[in-house]
């Protein structure tokens, strides 16, 4: 008959539980189990939130925080000039540029290996994701009045059929 293992004490945290369950295998009981193989399979319950693909940082570890996270910051910049332009009244220079940051950190997530706080999803989520919002914000900074940049045929019908 085999050994029954003593039960874990209830003052146990489950975060303990769950690191000791994450570390290496435990080692084979008394009673001679074989050493059971960790499985690469996700959990059915997630336990802790995964790194993004790219989450790492962008610089080495020894320099200094913001040259660690350049293309975040890089995009936020741009983001802020551009909100910075439109409050001082060039709001079409503004949405221009904050849709070409955005446009700028597409780009980025993909060509870089790692690209920081910028990694927030998955690499090819995060470049939709920016990229049409870029392309949003760019195409109606383009197309705002007076005197659009860009002149859409159908638009105009289209916002004057909705607007009855």
């Amino acid at each position: 008959m085999p050994a029954e293992r003593a039960p874990e004490p209830a003052a146990a945290s489950s975060a303990s539980s769950a690191s000791s369950a994450s570390s290496a295998p435990s080692a084979p009981s008394d009673a001679g189990d074989a050493e059971v193989p960790r499985s690469r399979r996700f959990p059915s319950v997630t336990r802790d939130t995964a790194r993004p693909e790219g989450g790492g940082r962008a610089a080495p570890g020894d320099a200094p925080a913001p040259a660690r996270q350049w293309p975040m910051l890089a995009v936020l910049a741009a983001t802020a000039a551009g909100l910075l332009l439109t409050a001082m009244g060039h709001p079409r220079v503004g949405c221009l540029l904050i849709g070409i940051a955005l446009i700028g950190g597409s780009v980025m997530r993909g060509l870089l290996p790692s690209v920081g706080m910028l990694a927030v999803r998955s690499r090819f989520t995060d470049m939709v994701t920016y990229g049409l919002l870029g392309a949003a914000i760019t195409l109606l900074a383009l197309v705002i009045e007076p005197n659009p940049w860009l002149n859409i045929p159908f638009l105009e019908t289209a916002v004057r059929f909705t607007v009855r």
